[in-house]
Formats: C-alpha cells, structure tokens, sequence
C-alpha cells in the first residue's frame, strides 16, 4: 500500500513526461524530439507558505529521527485534517491513507522536508487528482497498470461492496481488453476517475436488476447510493432516498429516475448557484419551480436540466416544505453534505449536558467544561445585568425602606407611598442617597447568576430520566435547589445593602447618627451576624427559584417556541426572563418583608424581631395583612427596565467579547462540543481543501478507501496462543 518506491523527483517527472506525451500524442502535436515541462513540483514554496509549512510541521511534529524532529502519522493527520473541520461524511482516519505520499522514503516519518514536498502537491491547481494517481502507481514508474491498480483497489474496498467488473466494456475503453492492456497515464487516470462513479451506479443497477426491467426497488436504490455516493450527500437525502419513487406513478425506480438523481447529484455546485441568485431576487427569499428554470436559463449557455432532473431536485428539496416556495435553507438541507439534522444536535447538545452532570464527581473536568460555556452566557449576562441592576436601583432603594417602615399612624409615617420616598431621599440626601448600598448589590450579581446556573443545570441533569425527560416537580426542585445555594453567599450581602439602605433616613431622623461603610458593618455584625435572616433568605429564594425557573424554561419551551429547528434571540430570552421573575418576584415579597425586617437594624422605640415567626406574627398583628406586600409592586416595576438595559448592554458586550472554544466562535447560543462546525469556506486554506477533495475522490473508488479496516472478531481470536478455529 505503499505510494511510491522511487525518489519524489523521478516520480514527478515520468509522470509527468508520461502524461504529457500521451496527451500531445493524441492530439498529434507533440514532435519526437520534443520534452514537455515536469509535472511535479519543482519550484520551492513561496515564502509565505514555506514560513506557514515550517510553522505548522513544528507545531506538530512529536517523533525524532537523528536528532531532528519529524511527524508521525498521527501528526500528519492532525496537522492536514484539523479537528475542527466537519468529519461528518469523511472519516477523519480517511486521511491517513494520504501519509504515503508524504513518506517518501518510507520510513514511517516525514521529515520538514518531505512535508514542504507535500505542501508544495497540494497548493497545484489539480492536486486533487494527482494524490489519487500517486496512491496508485504503487511503483514510481509514472504511469498505473491494470493489475497495479486492481491490487491496491482490492487492498481498500470494502469487503460488502457492490460487485464492480473491472473487465467491463467500460474498463476495457481506458485501459484496453486483456489481450491489450496498456498503462494508463496521469491524464488518462484523471479522466477514468472521473467517470467511475457513473458507471458503478450502472453496473449496481444491473445487479439489482436481475430480470431487466429497466426498474428497482427504492430500498435497493438507497443501497446503491448509499454505497457510491454517501459521502457526498447530507442525512436528509440520504434517509429520503427511497422516496424518489413519488416523482412517478410507479412504486418501483427506474434507470431514468437514478441517472437524474445522479446528474443533480453532480450539478450540486450550480444549482446552489442558481439558488442562491434566484432566491436573491425574490421579495421574500423563496423560489418556485418556474422561478429556478428561469434563472437556470440565464445562468447557463444551454439547458442544464432536464424535466426529470428538475422533479427530483424539486422532490427532495420540498421533503420539509409543501408550499411550492423553497428558500435557500431547504435546497441546502438536501445538497449540503455538511449539513445536519438539528433534531440531532439539539438532542446531542441535551444529552451531553445532561451525562455530564450525571458524571460530576466521576468526571468533573467535563462536567465543568460545559459549565464554563453556560457560565460564559451567564457571566456576560452578570455584568449586563449589573449595569442593569444599576440603572433601577433607586427602585430598589425605594422598595427596601417602604418594606421597613412600621408606623400605620400617618403622622409618623416617613413616606406616604414610594414616590413621595423616591422625592424624599433625593430632597434630604441628593440623587446620591438613591445608589446607596449599591456596591454590595453589584458585587453579588455575578456570583447569584453562577451559583443559580451551575445548581440548576446539576439537579435537572440528576433529575433528567435516560430519555430526556423531566418532570415539573424535578424541575421545580431543581429551581429550588438552586435558591437554596445562593443563600450561602447572598445572604451576607444583602444585609450589608439593606442596612446602607436604610442608613439614610435613619441619620434623618435621629441627630448625630453615624455614617457607617460596608466595611463597618462586616467587621461589626460578624460571621454569624452576617447570616441573620439567612432562613428567611432561604424561604425566599427557593420559592422563587423554583417558580422562576420552570416558567421560564416553559416560556421559551411552549411559548417562544424554542427548540430543535429555532434558537431564541437574545430580546425573546430577557423577555422570558422578565416575564418568569414577574410572579416570582411578586409571590415571595412576603419572605422579602420578612427578610428586609429581621437584616434591618431596629430604630428606638421599635419592636426588635427575635424570629420569623415572632416577625411575622407581629407584622400582621401591628400593620395588617397588606403590609407583608409592601414593595410588592416596586419588585415588579423594576424588571421592564432593568431587562431592557441588560439586554442593550449584553448585545454591547456580546460583540466585544465573543466566545473562543475549539476553534468556534460562539455569540449566545450553545453549540455542543461533540459536533464539530465546519471552517467557513473562505478562512479554509485551499491545500487542505484539495486534500478533502482528493479523498472524495479516493471515496467514489469506494465508500470506505483509506480507513483502516477492523479485523473481525473470529479472526481476531486467531491471534490468541491455544485457540483453535474448528
């Protein structure tokens, strides 16, 4: 399976010379005398590339030869098939089979030298077909024999292939009957490839064909095209295929039908041209069939497609969509090979995270590898929502001293309602007085959003059944759970916020008050000090969790729409967002009066609250019922702006700070790790695209050419000592 025995340079050339020759020959312009230019590369790399050659061989090269480094072939794979290319229809172990030709001396390593050669292969104009030639003329002499190429076809086709007679009238127009074979040159091989695939659907139909009828079953048509053909169709073809019977009145495909297909299949490039333009001039992006046979017409010198071809283009581009108008997208989702279902990917995406989570302890390295993608969101969310929390937090302020003002007597009431607080603080203590305590409150943004996501998305995952399913209840302990978590570090910040809150009105009212800081307050209540009304922190934050975050998700889920075929914009998550904190916000006030009541410290004269149920009791019995939703609506007022802002700023900040994993740059929305996106076509180096599409030939020999083939298990055992095949 070796490519080559001879030196680099003799093989260029007597290809070269070869091929030129036969081609001139043909023509009959080529004088006797006469000696055509090498084929091979016999300038060096210009300097950019070599520098880039260079670059890349010592970022991948891990073996040592006398000294120096050199690539193994594991090395050679990394390097010419990066990892985050698509691999969806070309197994990436498919590559290895190109390190022969690198591996000029066969050593099993390829030197800087061997791989400049390389480089240098694939940056000519027909690389693709000149590695396929070189696998084959196994012995360096420039030209491929029948039995040549017969051996090495047979040493990487697979062992399930359809039949293929390599002594058919077809072969024998290439290369001669049996009585006359001859070699065939570089061009000639070229040109053989290029029709190969055509006649291995051919002869597949005769296999399948056994009365010659002219018809098969749509189940036999799949295999064909499934054995010929797959990698270069996406999923959604390739499970549609057997419905190409619909196109007639037959239950059965005939030759015609397989021949269309076929020739759309080979046309791929220029019906996504003429897509692309049709769709382009169309008011809303989506083409009928008349639409595209008239753009095929001006983009073409002659009728490209036949009616046929036309009906089976239109057939599987319209699986998705009976409307008759087809947008780009639909025509892709047939004809892209790199396309996938994302049915599947949104189910990959779930599952992982969900396994992850389930193997925590047992992995954490992955389990908070997809931690860190969500926490990226949510980080950028934390400082959005900071400048968020910022912008309303006079509302908050507000609400805070309307929760702790006790007196039902008017006149020792401090504020008639919240906006004759909000004129007050800014009348006695400036537009100042409505940011204080805001320092703690930014602090603990970021942290509360963390704690609350990695908490959530662990309780669903243990939660989540082996089918992705999780119950409302599940969902409403895990939301729970999540509050729960936070407490253990909110809870000392809010009560540093509520008593600077507070502070204002209380140096007011009392003469000489003074002004304490943050750092006063810490060091003065203590580390226990600093968890009082942590239980009723907690008797506000899990109800509210566990009521934010269900609806939240059924908000997207049932009605935004979101899932396997729709992402959520930004504005429609904040919205839903919103939204969920509204009753969240509203039915917890309760635990917040609670809350604020027991942190805030007791003036002279006021009922000092040894517990919740002492606080709670004597709130209903001094002030009434309505008193535990004091604040109620200033909680729910805050969030339309406070989101509106946060979203702004996120959008800011998402376009500054984008997303870096793996090579993909994400902008808010979660692509899983196990499905690699494809490099965009004009960020890809054009040698290694060559070297993609050099095996997409290699591919229409055989569906598995190149990937090394397993051993089955009975001959496997063989190789145990004692065993015995009977």
């Amino acid at each position: 399976m070796d490519a080559a025995s001879a030196p680099a340079s003799a093989r260029v050339h007597a290809g070269s010379d070869a091929g030129v020759r036969a081609s001139q020959n043909e023509l009959g312009q080529v004088d006797s005398s006469s000696k055509p230019p090498p084929r091979g590369p016999s300038s060096p790399l210009p300097t950019t590339s070599k520098s880039r050659a260079q670059e890349t061989f010592r970022a991948h090269a891990s073996g040592l030869l006398d000294g120096e480094p050199h690539m193994t072939q594991d090395d050679f794979v990394r390097a010419i098939a990066p990892a985050n290319e698509d691999y969806h229809k070309i197994a990436r172990e498919s590559y290895a089979v190109l390190f022969s030709i690198a591996d000029r001396k066969h050593r099993g390593l390829v030197s800087l030298p061997d791989w400049e050669f390389f480089e240098n292969l694939l940056q000519k104009p027909d690389a693709e077909y000149e590695i396929a030639f070189r696998l084959f003329d196994t012995d360096g002499n420039g030209v491929v024999d029948y039995d040549e190429f017969i051996d090495y076809y047979n040493k990487n086709k697979s062992d399930d292939s359809i039949p293929f007679d390599w002594n058919s009238d077809w072969v024998t127009l290439y290369i001669g009957d049996k009585a006359k074979r001859h070699s065939m040159t570089y061009p000639q091989f070229a040109q053989m490839l290029r029709g190969l695939q055509g006649e291995r659907v051919r002869q597949a139909f005769h296999f399948y064909d056994k009365g010659n009828t002219g018809y098969i079953e749509p189940d036999q048509f799949q295999k064909i095209i499934e054995k010929t053909a797959r990698h270069k169709l996406s999923d959604r073809l390739l499970s549609s295929l057997q419905t190409l019977c619909n196109i007639s009145t037959s239950s059965k495909i005939s030759y015609a039908n397989v021949r269309a297909f076929q020739n759309v299949i080979r046309e791929t490039d220029m019906v996504d041209v003429i897509v692309k333009n049709a769709c382009a001039k169309s008011p809303d992006g989506k083409i009928t069939r008349f639409d595209f046979m008239n753009e095929a017409a001006r983009s073409t010198k002659f009728s490209l497609f036949t009616p046929m071809e036309i009906d089976v283009l239109f057939h599987f581009a319209s699986l998705d969509n009976k409307t008759g108008r087809l947008s780009h997208d639909d025509f892709r989702r047939v004809l892209d090979p790199s396309w996938q279902d994302p049915v599947t990917l949104y189910t990959l995406a779930q599952a992982e995270k969900v396994e992850a989570a389930k193997n925590a302890f047992r992995a954490p390295a992955h389990f908070l590898s997809e931690v860190f993608e969500s926490a990226y969101h949510f980080m950028l969310g934390s400082v959005a929502g900071a400048f968020g929390a910022t912008i309303v937090y006079p509302i908050d302020l507000v609400k805070t001293r309307m929760q702790n003002q006790r007196s039902k007597i008017p006149g020792q009431l401090l504020y008639k309602n919240s906006w004759d607080c909000f004129t007050k603080v800014i009348n006695r203590e400036g537009f100042q007085g409505l940011y204080s305590g805001l320092g703690p409150q930014l602090v603990g943004v970021a942290p509360e959003k963390a704690i609350k996501l990695t908490v959530n998305d662990f309780a669903r995952g243990k939660l989540t059944d082996e089918n992705g399913k999780i119950s409302l209840l599940s969902e409403i302990i895990a939301g729970g759970s999540a509050g729960a978590c936070q407490v253990v570090f909110t809870n000392p910040l809010e009560i540093v916020k509520i008593r600077l809150q507070i502070q204002g009105e209380v140096a007011k009212s009392m003469e000489g008050a003074p002004k304490r800081s943050a750092v006063w307050i810490v060091r003065n209540l203590g580390l226990l000090g600093l968890y009082k009304g942590a239980t009723a922190c907690l008797m506000r934050d899990v109800p509210f969790s566990a009521i934010y975050f269900p609806t939240y998700s059924h908000l997207k889920k049932d009605y935004f729409g979101e899932g396997p075929n729709k992402s959520l914009g930004i504005g429609q998550l904040l919205i839903a967002g919103a939204i969920a904190g509204m009753p969240a916000a509203y039915f917890t006030t309760p635990c917040d009066v609670i809350k604020t009541r027991l942190q805030a410290e007791a003036r002279v004269g006021q009922t000092h609250y040894r517990n919740i149920h002492h606080c709670a009791t004597t709130i209903w019995r001094e002030e009434g019922f309505k008193a535990f939703f004091k604040g109620g609506p200033a909680r729910i007022m805050r969030s339309s702006p406070q989101f509106g802002c946060t979203l702004a700023a996120y959008e800011v900040l998402q376009s500054l700070l984008p997303l870096h994993v793996g090579g993909k740059t994400e902008a808010g929305h979660s692509v899983p790790s196990g499905a690699a996106k494809e490099v965009p076509p004009e960020k890809r180096q054009v040698e290694y695209l060559r070297s993609r599409n050099a095996l997409k030939i290699l591919l229409d020999i055989d569906e598995n050419f190149g990937r090394p083939k397993v051993t089955p298990l009975k001959e496997s055992w063989k190789l145990v000592p004692g065993f015995n095949s009977k």
